[in-house]
């Protein structure tokens, strides 16, 4: 397998003109010419890789596009066989070791969602994509996807590229997610960027609302979505859900299943698509006790990590032990570090090659206003880096949001052994005063007045004190405002108290299990030369864990009592739970191990006797006789992990074909 060029890893450290004035300073003209080529050559690279693969996953039909005779639909793809077998193993392994190990709370919530729900979220307001239209034939781009494409082709094929362009266009990439629409406007027209099929002119961008509008019943006047995350429905259950752990936290709550974004314009094959599974975990914990029981059992695991800091001072991932990263506050606490932990066992047990894996942190830009730290488990493509599961410590910004909404608590209890004298925060608004000076935004006013902390109550209590007015920032109206000393009482009571009562945070691990098993087709796939040398053989080593079938039987020529035999075999193997594949074509004995190989299938058995058959390992190739009695046994020992190939070689004769 080839190792792609490590130039995405310094996109992100072009973060600001003394950086990219810096980079064209150190960089000199002969090194830039000499990447070019590099760059090109690099991309052709991965262009081919991908298309082999693709090629392969197609016509051995792990997935093709959905509607395919009438010409299909962008974004939309059916899994074959091999690819629904691939994806129920992955989820199978992640109810395993999650939901089952972690003794969460599991829910199957609809996927039409009352606009209500999402209003409150805040997926009505601001789920959007800046987009924009051939002003001729009226088809649509995503916006910041155009502009990348310009840069990174010109980074990767312009050899009369100068260094000052160069770093220009890399520092575009970096900053890419900060452009403002205008911005983003005025970089399309000076680059002279027109639509890409038809080169007409393009409209200024515009937000466009990824989600699937839709009515729940026929009168229409109940308006809805199709989900776009499966969060949500996990969030408005807190309340039944803690009530049903015996009103004890932490908790958590995990769901499967299939979410909807439309999106402008899909592309990138299973990695950007309009419907796609997810599987989510929303772990809810004490905001003042975010420590996390079993955090000694990942606290020693090393692996590639890119904090923030790293990333704006443009160094490249490193390996960090993640106890070590959390106890130098890299990591915000102990639950988000064994969340972090536990995604990376998961990630490479399931194949995913640990060198191409990093965990990414949010830069300051990324990260939305309430949230306490986010990381990205980022794996390397032939697309780049590709983020995969998000982990994020939201804080307890969403049962606010549902809570402020629905009017309902949503609220944990701590029970005091003892009554506690508690001064408490005491925030009154003035609805009269604020309703004249703020009219039909004076509820938005409100909410945000009686959200705050209070150290920043008690610091608008000093400056109103001492100035009369202070200026206040509005997060749902994006804005400041001036509050006057009318507005509003702050002050602080003595009351006795016998438990105490918090709105939890949640730490949220969220896994796209379509980009996930697409990573793990590209870091299974190889060629090998056939017998002849003469022609390239595709594999998929793919641990028996994911693997879509996990044995193949195959009569080693078209002879009844070899066919009865393997009948008998794969009677065997389906009760004990093993998946397998019959073949009696007749088909020489190569070729069969070849189409196998292809599919991933990591053993096969072949019967050329009345008392054994042999069993050959698909990426060594190596093979073992074994009596007919014992072969069910000890395919279920490999591919359960009860033993591995290398236990089973030395326990039974090897045989040479």
């Amino acid at each position: 397998m080839f190792l792609f060029s490590p130039q995405a890893q310094q996109l992100r450290s072009l973060l600001n003109p003394k950086k990219l004035s810096s980079f064209i300073h150190t960089h000199k003209h002969n090194r830039m010419a000499a990447a070019i080529p590099a760059a090109a050559q690099d991309a052709q690279n991965r262009e081919a890789f991908r298309q082999a693969v693709v090629n392969t996953l197609e016509r051995r039909l792990f997935y093709i596009p959905s509607f395919k005779i009438y010409r299909g639909v962008a974004g939309l793809f059916d899994y074959g066989p091999p690819g629904c077998a691939v994806k129920a193993n992955v989820l199978a392994f992640w109810r395993q070791h999650f939901v089952l190990e972690e003794n969460m709370l599991e829910v199957d919530c609809p996927s039409v969602t009352p606009e209500i729900v999402l209003k409150a979220s805040g997926h009505v307001d601001k789920f959007t994509d800046l987009m924009v239209k051939d002003e001729k034939t009226g088809t649509c781009y995503r916006a910041d996807h155009l502009l990348k494409d310009f840069c990174k082709e010109k980074l990767e094929r312009d050899a009369n590229l100068t260094e000052e362009k160069g770093a220009e266009y890399r520092h575009i990439l970096a900053v890419l997610d900060d452009l403002s629409p205008e911005q983003l406007g005025a970089k399309i027209k000076e680059y002279g960027i027109t639509a890409p099929d038809t080169k007409n002119p393009l409209s200024d961008p515009y937000p466009f609302n990824l989600m699937f509008q839709t009515s729940i019943g026929p009168s229409g006047l109940i308006p809805g979505y199709m989900r776009p995350e499966t969060a949500q429905g996990i969030f408005v259950n807190f309340k039944d859900l803690y009530y049903y752990n015996g009103s004890k936290l932490p908790f958590a709550a995990a769901q499967i299943g299939q979410a909807f974004r439309n999106e402008i314009s899909p592309r990138q094959g299973l990695l950007r698509v309009r419907e796609f599974t997810l599987a989510e975990i929303e772990h809810f914990v004490d905001p003042e006790d975010k420590s996390h029981p079993k955090f000694s059992e990942v606290a020693s695991l090393e692996f590639l990590m890119f904090p923030r800091e790293d990333q704006v001072s443009g160094q490249s991932a490193r390996k960090i032990v993640i106890g070590e990263a959390v106890a130098e506050g890299i990591v915000n606490n102990e639950t988000l570090g064994y969340f972090i932990g536990r995604v990376y066992l998961f990630l490479t047990q399931l194949g995913i090659d640990k060198d191409r894996l990093r965990f990414r942190q949010h830069l300051a830009n990324e990260m939305a206003h309430y949230a306490a730290d986010c990381w990205d488990a980022e794996i390397e493509s032939s697309y780049g880096w590709i983020e995969c599961v998000g982990i994020a410590d939201r804080s307890a910004y969403d049962l606010r949001a549902h809570m402020d909404k629905s009017g309902v608590a949503l609220v944990a209890h701590e029970k005091y052994a003892e009554p506690k004298e508690v001064e408490k925060l005491v925030i009154t608004p003035i609805k009269k005063e604020l309703g004249l000076a703020f009219k039909g935004k004076q509820k938005m006013v409100v909410e945000a007045l009686e959200a705050m902390g209070e150290k920043e109550a008690m610091e608008m209590k000093a400056a109103l004190e001492s100035k009369g007015e202070v200026d206040f920032r509005v997060c749902t109206l994006e804005k400041d405002v001036t509050i006057k000393m009318n507005m509003l009482t702050i002050s602080k009571e003595k009351k006795k108290e016998h438990q105490r009562v918090f709105i939890p945070s949640v730490i949220e691990p969220s896994f796209g299990i379509g980009r996930i098993i697409y990573c793990l087709y590209e870091h299974s796939f190889y060629t090998r030369p056939g017998r002849d040398g003469d022609e390239q053989l595709n594999v998929f080593r793919f641990p028996p864990l994911v693997a879509p079938i996990k044995c193949t039987v195959f009569p080693l020529v078209q002879n009844q009592q070899y066919e009865e035999i393997a009948k008998l075999i794969a009677k065997s193997l389906t009760a004990v739970g093993i998946s397998y594949k019959i073949d009696i074509t007749g088909t020489s004995i190569g070729k069969r191990y070849a189409r196998t190989d292809e599919l991933g299938v990591p053993l096969a058995i072949t019967v050329d006797s009345t008392t054994s058959v042999t069993i050959r390992e698909r990426d060594s190739k190596k093979q073992i006789r074994v009596s007919i009695e014992e072969v069910s046994s000890v395919v279920k020992e490999v591919t359960e992990g009860l033993s591995t190939w290398n236990d089973v070689l030395w326990k039974y004769p090897t045989h040479s074909s």
